[in-house]
């Protein structure tokens, strides 16, 4: 509910669940005070497929105790967990507050298999086959969903194995962009290049900046247009992992390779986000994981 700005949808959950309660106790009062005429023979005179005939028994007494009983704790249920809108309970229960439990319990219990790690350096722990097991099922857990079992990535979410990095690959550069997250954006250009005929051309210059395919004659007339980039990609276009800018001369696309892809990101640009993990993952095991993709695109010094 802290979502809203207003107590409306509180107050309109709990006045929805308390009127329910009381209505199934009003229908059960309502119900067994109600005397229904029924025939001599103790029927009401409903009669299905010849002989099923409609008896006109009360309820069992047991049943309408249990019905009460079910009230009865529902309305108790209400009083010490969450359940009416805002009000969090007598207990203080939450959802929150049991998994920050559980997941504080099994830190604990696994502080001492990472308290041997503590005095090692990422590139050490890199070339330790024990912590390296570690790695891989923290980066399936945490990381694979976007980059891949084999941490490859695909279109939008960059390969962790090649040595191509935004940000910066050193040991310490990737546990910052694993603990802190990482926010990248690349503004729309198109109005600072020019019109369409020249986001075209400034598409091939890029593409020329890596070798790949493309017509030599726009890339001329595209080559001034790249002024525009240069701030970030530098006027080399070998970028700035300072700012999370890509080298635009090594034939790495992460958005999609070719003119129309390229144009695409000139005309609308782009924004990324890394997920900080530092609030989900221990320090320790933030440490870990960066050993691990570290040693992901640096297996020789690894060993």
């Amino acid at each position: 509910m802290s979502d809203f700005t207003s107590n409306f949808w509180s107050i309109y959950v709990a006045g929805i669940t308390v009127v329910g309660i009381l209505a199934c106790l009003l229908l059960l009062i309502f119900t067994a005070k109600k005397k229904v005429v029924s025939a001599s023979d103790n029927t009401t005179g409903h009669v299905w497929d010849e002989d099923l005939t409609e008896m006109n028994n009360p309820l069992p007494r047991w049943w309408m105790w249990l019905f009460v009983i079910t009230i009865v704790f529902g309305l108790g249920y209400l009083a010490a967990y969450p359940g009416l809108g805002a009000f969090s309970g007598k207990l203080g229960w939450s959802q929150k507050g049991e998994y920050e439990a559980e997941v504080q319990k099994t830190n604990e219990q696994w502080a001492p298999q990472y308290a041997r790690f503590g005095s090692m350096s990422i590139e050490q722990m890199a070339g330790d086959k024990s912590a390296m097991a570690i790695g891989d099922r923290l980066f399936m857990n945490n990381c694979a969903q976007c980059h891949g079992s084999d941490a490859r990535g695909s279109k939008g979410f960059p390969n962790l194995a090649d040595g191509d990095w935004l940000h910066g690959g050193a040991p310490d550069q990737i546990y910052k962009t694993i603990h802190d997250g990482r926010m990248g954006v690349m503004a729309p250009m198109a109005a600072a290049v020019g019109g369409s005929d020249d986001v075209r051309n400034l598409a091939h210059y890029v593409l020329s900046l890596s070798g790949s395919p493309n017509d030599s004659i726009k890339a001329a007339l595209g080559k001034p247009k790249f002024a525009a980039c240069a701030a970030c990609h530098g006027m080399d276009g070998k970028g700035n992992q300072a700012l999370g800018a890509p080298n635009l001369t090594d034939d790495v696309w992460l958005h999609g390779y070719g003119e129309d892809a390229i144009v695409a990101m000139i005309t609308k640009g782009k924004m990324n986000e890394m997920p900080a993990q530092k609030d989900k993952l221990t320090e320790d095991q933030v440490k870990v994981l960066a050993a691990y993709v570290w040693g992901l695109s640096n297996k020789s010094a690894a060993q």
